[in-house]
């Protein structure tokens, strides 16, 4: 998918929502547990449900793996499934790789070709040759970890390194490489004041925001200091939707929650095109 196919939807649905899908057998209704696969039961309900307020899903790959070939299966499924019958969702393997050379190719080849991912976050600390082999595939994106909402991204994403914090080296240096048009990036909503920084080096950059809701980021100020002319974010929400409910309604509360979420983000999408 396009940036460009990705703003038309953006303003099609009046949303910017993404969506994780981090799916634990432990959490989802005890009833989808008598499913011959009940991580893919759970979340076709959840997609069938929210499609028309959303434009991305995200899920954790975690939350396959812990679960091995079954796992697996159930990830290969749902996003079978998307690319099939919502082939205008965006799709982001939240897996957080990097490696260098051959390895990250491997990796790319991996989502982008034999999962059919759109998009894939990239650990970004090894550098310019673990990440260009991602941003070598027509169509996807790289969505770099910039400034994350863990309490631990103070631990080195902000040091001062040669007069600059960390975290922008990271954005002006990945700039500089090959194919940098396919890069996105994550920014935690719980480091929203950050944001207006970060529009001066990385201006067009579609940022992928987590955080929002359960980890306590506020969409207003998302938007007040991140979003651009092209809207340029991706706001996910995970827990508050997905396991809005344990019952039978599981899936109308997740859509209710993801309306709610819908609602505000077309209210910020008007204030935008005043």
């Amino acid at each position: 998918m396009t940036t460009r196919q990705l703003v038309q939807q953006i303003h099609k649905k009046k949303s910017f929502l993404c969506i994780g899908l981090d799916t634990d057998l432990d959490k989802i209704p005890k009833h989808l547990l008598q499913e011959e696969d009940p991580i893919f039961a759970f979340n076709k309900a959840i997609i069938d449900a929210t499609h028309q307020l959303c434009v991305a899903y995200k899920p954790n790959i975690a939350f396959y793996e812990a679960y091995g070939i079954k796992g697996w299966g159930a990830l290969q499924k749902t996003i079978a499934y998307l690319n099939e019958k919502y082939p205008e969702i965006f799709t982001i393997a939240d897996a957080k790789r990097g490696d260098i050379g051959n390895t990250s190719t491997r990796y790319a080849k991996a989502f982008f070709e034999e999962l059919g991912f759109d998009s894939l976050t990239i650990a970004p600390y090894m550098g310019r040759d673990s990440v260009e082999p991602f941003l070598a595939f027509k169509d996807k994106h790289t969505i770099l970890l910039a400034l994350t909402s863990n309490d631990g991204a103070f631990d080195f994403q902000t040091k001062i390194v040669n007069g600059t914090e960390l975290y922008k080296n990271v954005l002006e240096v990945s700039r500089t490489y090959k194919n940098s048009e396919n890069l996105m990036y994550v920014v935690g909503a719980t480091k929203a004041s950050y944001l207006a920084d970060i529009r001066k080096i990385i201006p067009d950059s579609f940022l992928l925001v987590p955080g929002v809701g359960a980890q306590g980021g506020n969409l207003f100020e998302v938007c007040r200091y991140g979003m651009n002319a092209n809207v340029g974010l991706l706001v996910n929400s995970s827990r508050g939707i997905i396991y809005a409910s344990k019952g039978i309604d599981f899936d109308e509360a997740a859509a209710k929650n993801a309306k709610n979420l819908q609602q505000e983000m077309a209210t910020e999408l008007k204030n935008l095109l005043k």
